[in-house]
């Protein structure tokens, strides 16, 4: 058996930048619960579906777009690379497929013209996605796995050795890259079965079952409001609280 994983050194409330992320979002006035989000005024970025001519919800900090300092305007279209820096983050929209781009991260946009198949490669980093149902099978890539979905929402953090997925919900075709025959189908309705895959087998094995971190419910209904969706699962009237189990 693989050796149990370290969670993130981060665990307390304060300095964990989502906990945060939700306190600025209670302090500029947003209301979630069960039928999703309201505001008690018509000023501030409350999550809804954005208009067309707009890929960019939220931008902080370095964030490039095809080596080019990002701004709110800036349009994300198939062929582009996105990199964060150490303090940036984005939260935008691809078509009907939304994410989140963790600081330190760089993701390429496969799907340009000459490509058969659409792609998000996450070279390195850490990407919350949501993707709208299509007819053929979107892929993320990482430098040790092929994650194979149809209109799912799944985390995903990469680098060179290993990659984390959770598949939030949805259904998704997880494979090591050097052992494709592990290919693992997943059928999941919130958070079931993370999953960890290597490059180089542990214990014998390139997969193993990881715990739950890093992302929120909170998260998942920001990026299906920016697409017009709402999440399939029922909201708790805390979303960052739940999950909060380990798996």
């Amino acid at each position: 058996m693989p050796p149990t994983p370290e969670l993130p050194a981060e665990t307390h409330a304060d300095a964990d930048p989502r906990r945060r992320w939700l306190l600025q979002a209670l302090g500029a006035g947003w209301l979630v619960g069960g039928s999703g989000w309201a505001r008690a005024d018509t000023f501030g970025a409350v999550p809804r579906k954005l208009p067309e001519g707009k890929s960019i919800f939220e931008i902080d900090g370095r964030v490039l777009v095809n080596g080019r300092r990002a701004t709110r305007s800036t349009l994300l279209n198939p062929g582009d690379v996105i990199e964060t820096g150490s303090d940036g983050r984005l939260v935008g929209v691809i078509g009907s497929d939304a994410l989140i781009l963790r600081p330190q991260s760089r993701l390429e946009i496969g799907g340009a013209a000459g490509v058969a198949r659409g792609f998000f490669r996450l070279v390195n980093g850490a990407m919350l996605s949501v993707f709208g149902k299509r007819d053929d099978v979107y892929e993320i890539r990482t430098p040790v796995a092929t994650i194979g979905i149809r209109g799912t929402g799944v985390y995903t953090e990469a680098d060179t050795e290993k990659s984390y997925v959770c598949l939030c919900y949805g259904t998704a075709d997880l494979t090591p890259i050097n052992r494709p025959e592990e290919r693992l189908r997943l059928n999941t309705t919130h958070h079931d079965q993370p999953m960890f895959l290597y490059g180089d087998a542990k214990g014998g094995k390139h997969m193993a079952p990881a715990p739950f971190y890093n992302h929120t419910d909170l998260e998942l209904m920001t990026l299906e409001a920016l697409v017009g969706r709402t999440v399939p699962f029922a909201v708790p009237e805390d979303p960052y609280a739940m999950p909060r189990r380990d798996y």
